[in-house]
């Protein structure tokens, strides 16, 4: 199984990549199929993100809404269908953070007083049927590439604030980002 299929709610295999083709043909079903399989993880990313229901709602609306128009650009060979609609759903969340002019700061408090019992973005997709892929991955990477991922990828972390998390420079984030990425292409190929 590829990092492109999941489990749908009633066990059968779901195919990103194949919904994302229908989706650039112009297959309404395929974008509810989408929706059906992958909105409840998009929402979590939105949210972690954004931190405002209200906001994510729209990060989510506007996500689909680019899911229908630009499917035709997803190209396969550069990445996995779910990261492709992981990276359209994170850029819209910070681009509604900046036209709100008030980019979320991290802060350790908000995260510390999260209900334990409402899973992490990660925790989801740790869920699905080809997390143990992607798990044995990331657990490839050295520490300081793994964190960085994390912490763009699910926590919508910008290379500025990553930098300044982990107090290491914005150029040397950077790198750790782009290769961390490229050893998880390799891995999950």
């Amino acid at each position: 199984m590829t990092i492109n299929r999941a489990r749908d709610e009633r066990g059968e295999t779901f195919d990103v990549e194949a919904a994302l083709g229908g989706c650039a043909r112009g297959d309404a079903d395929a974008l509810r199929l989408i929706y059906d399989n992958m909105a409840p993880m998009l929402m979590g990313v939105a949210m972690r993100i954004v931190r405002r229901r209200d906001l994510a709602n729209d990060v989510l609306h506007d996500a689909f809404i680019q899911v229908w128009r630009k499917a035709d650009t997803f190209d396969p060979a550069r990445g996995a269908g779910h990261a492709w609609l992981l990276s359209v759903v994170r850029n819209r969340a910070l681009s509604v953070l900046r036209k709100l002019g008030r980019e979320q700061q991290l802060d350790e408090a908000v995260l510390a007083d999260q209900p334990a019992d409402e899973p992490s973005a990660l925790d989801r997709l740790a869920s699905a049927s080809d997390a143990a892929a992607l798990r044995r991955c990331l657990e490839t990477l050295d520490d300081d590439r793994r964190r960085c991922i994390v912490l763009a990828y699910a926590d919508g972390m910008s290379h500025v604030q990553i930098a300044a998390h982990l107090g290491s420079p914005l150029g040397t984030v950077k790198s750790w980002v782009r290769r961390g990425l490229e050893a998880l292409r390799r891995c999950l190929s």
